[in-house]
This record gives C-alpha cells, sequence and structure tokens, in this order.
C-alpha cells in the first residue's frame, strides 16, 4: 500500500517565503521523482496497449536494459530520470501520445526511450542492443551528447541499431542505400569531433559538481524538439566564463541578507540547477537579449539568452529557480483555482496577465528582490551601486502583484499560506531603509510602467468615453467611473518600457537625446539600461506572437527622468504632434504633470479615462482636462 507524501509544515514555509533550504528543496525533488514514475508507468501503459508506437524498438528490450543497468549501478537509472533532458521528453511523449501535440513521427519522440535505455547501460557498463531513432543521422543521448554518423547524412528520421558493450557504442543505420557509415564512440569518455559532440558541462567548483550547457539535446526547448545549434569555441568560452562570474557572486554576499549557506529569497546554491539551455536562435521580430523561460517539466532547467555579465546571469539563474521550486509545489498542492483570464496587471509584463502567471511572476520576483538586496553595499558583486533602485523596484512591483492574488484569486488553504508568507517577506522589505534617491526612482518606475500599461490596455466604455468628452466642452462634472474594456489582443501591439529603463541609470541617459527626437542608443545602453528583463515562459508566447519594438528613450523621457517635469511635459506635447496617438507620450505628459501638481495624482490610477476625455482633441487642451478631472468633487 502506498502512504501519501507529507511536506513537513517548516519546509513549506520557507519555500513559502521565498527561500528554501538544501532539505526543503530536496523534498522538491523527490516529489519530481515520484511524478516522473508516474509519468513514466503512463507511458510504458500506452506503449504496452500499442507497440506499433515504437515503430521498430521493442519495448520489451529497452525494459530490460533498464533494469539490468540499476541492477547493475543501482541509482543510475533514477539519477537519469530526475534529469532536465528526460523530464522534457517524458511530458513531451505523453502529449503526443494524447494527442495534444503534433510533430515528428510519433515512433521518433515514443522511441527516444530507446536512447534513454542506452544511456542508461553505458553509465552502469552493461550490454545493450535496441533500435534508437536517428534525426538527420544523429542519434541524441539525454545527458551524454549527440552522436553522428558519418558518410552521406541521412535526411528526415531513421532507426539506428545500438549496441553497447563495456562503455562502447556502436551505431549502425538499418536502412540501405544511405551512404551513412557505422559509427563507434565511448560516449563517456570521448573527447569532441565531427562525429561527437558530448554536452558542455559547466563546473560549480574544480572536482564538484557540473551544470550542463546544452546546447544539442532535441527537447531542450519548452515545447518541442529542435535541432542542435553547437556552441563554437567563442561562444563557449563566454558561457565559461559568465557563470564562473555567476557562481561566485551566488556565493556568500555582504549585504543585509548575505550569508553562507542562507535560505531566504534569493539565495540559490548553483548545484541545485541541472541545466543551462543557450537560446537557440533569435525572435522574429526582434532580438533575444534579456530573456529567459522555463518548464515545470524540467525541474532545474532553465532557457537563457546570453546575458552581458555575470549578475545579469546570476539574477537569471534565481529567477528561473524559482519558477522550478514553485513548479515543483504546483506538482504537489493546488494553490489557486486555475483561471486563464488575462485581466490583471503585472508590473514586469507589456500584457494583461492570467492569475496563474501572477503568482509564479511574484514567486520569481521575490527571489529577484532577495538576491538584490543581499548585494547592496557590496562593492564587488555590485560596483555601479544598482542593487539599491533594482531592489526597491522589486519590492513594490511584488507588492502590487501580491494584493492582486490576496483579493482577486480563489486561493486553497496552501495557496493562501504561499501568498501570506510571500506577503510578510515583502512587507518585512519595504520597512527597510534604502537609499532615498534609489526609492524614489523606484517609486517612479513603478508608476509610469502601470500608467502606460493602462493606456496600452485598457479603455473606457463607449458611453463613459462620451460622456467624458461631453463633460469636458462643457464643464459639467465627470461621469461614474466604470469598469474599464480591455483593448482586444489585436490592436495591442508589443511595447517596451524604454522610459522605465532610463531610471536604473539616469546619469548615462544619452546626451544627445536632448538635442533629437529619437537619438541611436545603440545595443551597450540597451544592455546596461533594461532592467531585469527575465521573462517567466508564458512571455515567450507573447514576444513571438507579437512584434517587439525597441523604443529608445526620447528628449521629454530624459527630461522626466533628470527631474526637469516642466520641460519634460512641454516635450510630450511636442512628442504627441509628432506621434498622434501613441500613449507614450501621453502618459509621459500625465507623469510630468503630476509630478508640477502632486494634487493631480488620482489621474494616475485611471489614466484611460484622462485618454477618453481628451480623445480628439490637441495636447493644448491638455491641463485644462487634468485640473477638471482632478478636481475634487463631492461625494454622490
Amino acid at each position: 500500500m502506498h502512504r501519501p507524501t507529507r511536506m513537513p509544515g517548516h519546509w513549506f514555509d520557507e519555500l513559502a517565503a521565498g527561500g528554501g533550504s538544501a532539505e526543503a528543496v530536496g523534498f522538491l525533488v523527490q516529489g519530481e521523482r515520484s511524478r516522473r514514475l508516474v509519468l513514466l508507468r503512463e507511458l510504458l501503459s500506452r506503449l504496452e496497449e500499442r507497440p506499433a508506437l515504437l515503430g521498430p524498438a521493442d519495448l520489451g528490450a529497452i525494459w530490460r536494459t533498464v533494469e539490468q543497468s540499476e541492477v547493475r549501478r543501482p541509482g543510475c537509472v533514477e539519477e537519469l530520470l530526475l534529469s532536465p533532458q528526460v523530464g522534457s521528453w517524458l511530458a513531451h511523449a505523453l502529449r503526443r501520445l494524447h494527442g495534444t501535440f503534433a510533430g515528428s513521427p510519433l515512433w521518433v519522440d515514443a522511441g527516444h526511450l530507446a536512447g534513454v535505455a542506452v544511456v542508461a547501460a553505458l553509465r552502469a557498463g552493461t550490454a545493450a542492443d535496441l533500435v534508437v531513432p536517428a534525426r538527420e543521422g544523429a542519434v541524441a543521448l539525454p545527458t551524454l551528447g549527440l552522436a553522428r554518423l558519418p558518410g552521406t547524412p541521412l535526411l528526415g528520421f531513421q532507426p539506428v541499431h545500438a549496441r553497447v558493450r563495456e562503455g562502447e557504442l556502436l551505431l549502425v543505420p538499418t536502412g540501405r542505400g544511405t551512404g551513412a557509415q557505422p559509427l563507434t564512440v565511448r560516449p563517456l569518455t570521448a573527447p569532441q569531433s565531427a562525429l561527437w559532440w558530448p554536452t558542455h558541462r559547466l563546473p560549480v567548483r574544480p572536482g564538484g559538481p557540473e551544470v550542463a550547457l546544452d546546447d544539442i539535446d532535441p527537447y531542450r526547448d519548452l515545447d518541442r524538439p529542435i535541432p542542435p545549434r553547437r556552441l563554437t569555441p567563442r561562444e563557449l568560452d563566454v558561457w565559461q566564463r559568465l557563470f564562473a562570474e555567476a557562481v561566485a557572486l551566488l556565493g556568500p554576499a555582504s549585504g543585509p541578507g548575505g550569508r553562507s549557506g542562507g535560505t531566504g529569497p534569493g539565495t540559490l546554491r548553483p548545484e541545485e540547477i541541472g541545466r543551462i539551455v543557450p537560446w537557440p536562435g533569435r525572435l522574429r521580430h526582434g532580438p533575444v537579449a534579456g530573456l529567459s523561460a522555463s518548464t515545470a517539466d524540467a525541474f532545474g532547467s532553465m532557457v537563457v539568452a546570453r546575458p552581458p555579465d555575470g549578475a545579469a546571469l546570476a539574477e537569471t539563474m534565481v529567477h528561473e529557480f524559482q519558477h522550478s521550486k514553485l513548479g515543483a509545489l504546483l506538482h504537489l498542492f493546488a494553490m489557486l483555482d486555475d483561471d486563464r483570464e488575462e485581466e490583471h496587471y503585472a508590473p514586469w509584463r507589456p500584457d494583461p496577465r492570467h492569475l496563474p502567471g501572477l503568482l509564479h511572476g511574484a514567486y520569481a520576483f521575490v527571489g529577484v528582490a532577495g538576491f538584490w538586496r543581499d548585494r547592496i553595499g557590496d562593492r564587488a558583486a555590485d560596483p555601479l551601486d544598482l542593487a539599491p533602485f533594482r531592489f526597491a523596484l522589486r519590492r513594490i512591483q511584488t507588492r502590487t502583484v501580491l494584493r492582486t492574488l490576496a483579493t482577486r484569486a480563489v486561493l486553497t488553504g496552501p495557496g493562501r499560506r504561499l501568498v501570506h508568507g510571500l506577503t510578510r517577506t515583502v512587507d518585512g522589505w519595504l520597512r527597510e531603509p534604502v537609499d532615498g534617491r534609489a526609492v524614489a526612482r523606484a517609486r517612479a518606475a513603478a508608476a509610469g510602467h502601470r500608467v502606460e500599461w493602462r493606456l496600452r490596455n485598457l479603455r473606457c466604455a463607449d458611453e463613459e468615453r462620451a460622456g467624458l468628452g461631453a463633460a469636458l466642452r462643457t464643464g459639467a462634472p465627470p461621469p461614474p467611473v466604470r469598469q474599464p474594456l480591455f483593448v482586444p489582443a489585436s490592436e495591442r501591439p508589443h511595447w517596451q518600457d524604454a522610459r522605465g529603463a532610463l531610471y536604473l541609470r539616469p546619469d548615462i541617459a544619452p546626451d544627445s537625446a536632448l538635442d533629437v527626437t529619437v537619438p541611436d542608443i545603440g545595443p551597450d545602453f540597451a544592455s546596461v539600461a533594461a532592467p531585469d528583463a527575465a521573462v517567466d515562459a508564458a512571455s515567450v508566447t507573447v514576444a513571438r506572437g507579437g512584434r517587439p519594438r525597441a523604443t529608445p528613450p526620447v528628449r521629454a523621457d530624459v527630461l522626466l527622468v533628470r527631474g526637469e517635469a516642466a520641460a519634460a511635459r512641454e516635450a510630450y506635447r511636442e512628442r504627441w504632434a509628432e506621434a498622434p496617438g501613441d500613449p507614450h507620450p501621453l502618459a509621459g505628459w500625465l507623469l510630468a504633470h503630476t509630478a508640477l501638481h502632486p494634487g493631480h495624482r488620482r489621474l494616475l490610477a485611471r489614466p484611460e479615462r484622462f485618454a477618453a476625455a481628451v480623445a480628439g482633441e490637441g495636447p493644448e487642451v491638455w491641463e485644462h482636462a487634468a485640473h477638471w478631472l482632478a478636481a475634487p468633487r463631492p461625494p454622490a
């Protein structure tokens, strides 16, 4: 009889606070082990019912190989089962068998199980004779590497006979007349060659654990198989350097939360990372700089666009491992009603978000905030003294999202405990003193993002819109506030918060922007100024499906960030004349105006009402409209 798995409450509370000890994370790993075993049993049951799904492969031979390997070397199969490579493949194969995903021939995805068995035999030193799938003449061996058959390359998908003896692998094409030739290789020890691409390894410490840098496994992406993209020697050197820098930064920090062996938010033991996948290409409509993503199918794995420095990689590793921890928790506990209505504000996204996505974002950015909190005052880790701003910004934004979750989400008991734990952490941080100038910039950046988000994603209903315009013209009181409507997704182009990025380093905002309307700031400024651009997995869909526009700062943005509100307000009026209808100058004008008239800050709560009131009017009426709409009214 199976007994239910019970998680000690103090471990749950450690994770609910945003951190987690090695023991708490270890419990999540055991939960993932149980889940993988359940998924594996489901896969085997399906294949037993329909053996033809494996094509030329034989399920009995595959499973005997796995059993013999585990008997010879206990634990080797479990280690393989828990790898990100097997986790991603297993979930994809089951989606194929359930008919929820299409792609390559089904026997190729299902037959990858034989490749897993071959790796088990190689690691255990047992014998095996199996049929494995080849993609374009290459056989993937999860966690080990990619074997490429010599001779004329095979096209498409082909079965290949794999023979394992004492750590040696012989691959023989089964088709005739292909021109491909057999290959013999020792995958555990063979160096890289034209025919054998071993999985790159990033050492956490000399002689210690390693993290896979995976550029070849077909299932390394988030949802579908992709071809290998081997890093050049120069690219590999850069990744090795960045990882070494990141590991050094993730060691004991000297900030307010830094301590050796810490368990708080933002702490990460690098050996808990299983795999880093270099982003496998470019987005169709823009660069991938700053992007990262992960999937709950592969605990401890992350897809990362090459960052500019070790600190950015360390932050991304923290961010994505937070997603892994929460994904594992969600495999154990239902946290909230799975409401997928995308109608909530997420301060780190350009589009509306659903509640499960908000929970993931809040958990990830609690980790990011903790990472920068621990590095305040640590000039070795933060030579430009940017940590106070980053910490201040993320604690403000995360608290906003936690408030939404507490008031709008239908939470279960564990869900309430999780949100309460995160809230307690962030509320404690909000009471901590931080450099006043950094806090002021963080508040301005947070307010600016929210105002422009509302202008781009929300609009007043037609009746309210007409009433606002008529009341402005006659001087009558504005109509009552009504629930805003969402702008249709087809009318919401992807946007980047270029103005918010300036608040990170206002000292390096280009002076040329004060002389020209749209300066060419170049990639160097963008990489320094873009604050914490790591995104969760769902953001990848948005970026791929939309049309990201790298919006450089305009003259008005620089003036606003530098505190010249009056000049910025006039510059935004001029910018509107050049780009009428653009929400960016309208949002900027409101921000500059409320900086000059603090009593009008209520306009920032619902900027879509201001936009509705002045629709069809020129910027010459904006100030009059602002005074009219912000004027105090007697209660109805």
